[in-house]
């Protein structure tokens, strides 16, 4: 799997102004319910109740939200900068300014996890988020995540 079956240009979204993780993740499902067909409120129950579990922020200012859902029709990955940093709760306690959303059917059990290794990567890799974080634009953002 590449990330160029996961994620398109389109689904790059840059300067999300949410002042904290509920109103980002209800921006981040307005956005990826347009892309994906899935209802917003559902993909943000479905991203909240995953939060609950346990904070999907990995530190170093990088979070990966993520979660299964019926009537999708494949993987789906979105890459989000925030205007303003958002407080993940995560480990080391720095906000999340690099945010992938994963998106994949309920049965895709093998796809999902290797998406979701495949975006952690990208998020553990420094000098790729160091990048990534002067980057201002959608077509230079995409060009490196699919390079990376």
């Amino acid at each position: 799997m590449n990330i160029s079956n996961i994620l398109t240009e389109k689904n790059i979204f840059l300067g999300l102004k949410s002042g904290s993780k509920r109103e980002f993740l209800q921006d981040l499902a307005q956005k990826a319910s347009e892309i994906s067909g899935i209802d917003a409120l559902t993909i943000f129950d479905s991203l909240l109740e995953r939060e609950n579990l346990g904070s999907t922020g990995f530190g170093g200012g990088t979070a990966l939200p993520h979660s299964r859902f019926t009537g999708l029709d494949k993987v789906y990955a979105f890459f989000a900068k925030p205007s303003y940093p958002v407080d993940f709760d995560a480990i080391d306690n720095k906000p999340a300014d690099l945010v992938f959303l994963l998106m994949s059917p309920e049965g895709s059990g093998a796809d999902h996890l290797t998406a979701l290794a495949m975006l952690s990567r990208i998020l553990k890799d420094d000098a790729v988020c160091e990048r990534l974080r002067k980057m201002e634009k959608s077509t230079e953002i995409y060009a490196l995540l699919c390079e990376a």
